[in-house]
């Protein structure tokens, strides 16, 4: 099963004010009101859209989820929003959500995607578009952003957003506090980041405290992954194959006796989508080779699933907010 913080439900009920019975919607997703928040504490996702779905039959939520995610502060979400703030770049606060976010959620992950204007940080959620996914991706695309304005030396808005669900009656409110076009029906969804934005200096970079925590962090998402056989399977194939290219899911799916429909639903359980199982991969098995100096950075590159070397220079900075270069130049 797969489950969220408390944290994120507490915010909507307190967002939403006189306008529901709060405690009864907390005792009714199996919370204590009296309770101090948690963010380690947890809950069934499926409690969380179920609990988000009867308090939009009580009040007006348009509004709501651009309000909780304005509301999240850095420092609620532990050492995962110290490692935020302590990044040297905004880029690389961005690579660390993507690659920590497990600790925090079993059924969200995240991808750095290049576009010709940017960066796309994008949201990956598995499940029917209920009302209660509708919101909470709303809310996420909103924490991510104020987290952002957070850590940015001047003010911040990206892009452009892109939510896969349709428009409210209005989407006015989205957009004055983005601060960019949002584009609902979009078929993604994500935040569009300059590239100016995401390699400006961050507020608080600090590379000695971003080791330290990302060492830690390490350790707890060692902890909380413990992947099922068939996402460790999974990566055996997919590192395997990458030397020819970006796989196929249907191919590595076939070699693990599975249907394509399957395997994307055994993946769906444990909160993953097959292109951030890729992306993890890839990163993983470059991270490994970077560690051994037999290898140059083209048979990196080329090990790792990617037709030229600046491709994958522009990727691994992307996961790690670095280059391959200097990471290994660390190492050393």
């Amino acid at each position: 099963m797969a489950y969220v913080t408390s944290l994120f439900a507490r915010k909507m009920v307190a967002a939403a004010g006189a306008g529901i019975d709060q405690r009864a919607t907390l005792e009714g997703a199996g919370l204590n009101p009296d309770a101090p928040w948690d963010p380690k504490v947890m809950i069934p996702a499926t409690t969380y859209y179920e609990m988000l779905e009867d308090m939009a039959e009580q009040t007006d939520v348009t509004e709501l989820p651009i309000h909780v995610g304005a509301s999240m502060r850095c420092d609620e979400y532990g050492a995962l929003g110290l490692a935020w703030k302590a990044a040297p770049t905004l880029g690389a606060s961005c690579a660390r959500i993507a690659r920590y976010a497990r600790i925090w959620t079993g059924v969200v992950t995240y991808e750095l995607r290049e576009h010709p204007q940017g960066t796309l940080f994008i949201l990956h959620r598995e499940g029917e578009r209920r009302l209660g996914l509708r919101l909470s991706n709303e809310a996420t695309l909103a924490s991510a952003v104020a987290l952002a304005r957070q850590v940015c030396p001047v003010p911040f808005s990206p892009l452009a957003v892109f939510v896969q669900h349709k428009a409210p009656e209005s989407k006015a409110f989205h957009e004055a506090w983005f601060e960019c076009p949002v584009t609902f029906g979009a078929d993604l969804d994500a935040i569009l980041i300059s590239r100016e934005a995401m390699e400006r200096a961050n507020i608080l970079g600090d590379e000695g405290i971003s080791r330290y925590l990302m060492s830690d962090l390490d350790g707890e998402l060692a902890r909380v992954q413990m992947p099922p056989a068939v996402v460790g399977q999974a990566k055996d194939a997919i590192a395997q194959s990458l030397n020819a290219g970006t796989p196929r899911m249907a191919d590595i799916a076939r070699g693990l006796g599975l249907s394509a429909r399957s395997f994307h639903r055994r993946l769906s359980e444990h909160g993953m989508s097959f292109q951030a199982l890729t992306e993890e991969t890839r990163r993983e098995l470059a991270e490994g080779l970077l560690r051994d100096e037999q290898y140059s950075l083209a048979e990196v590159a080329y090990l790792t699933g990617f037709s030229e070397q600046s491709s994958f220079t522009r990727a691994f900075k992307r996961w790690l907010g670095t280059t391959p270069a200097s990471y290994r130049k660390a190492l050393s």
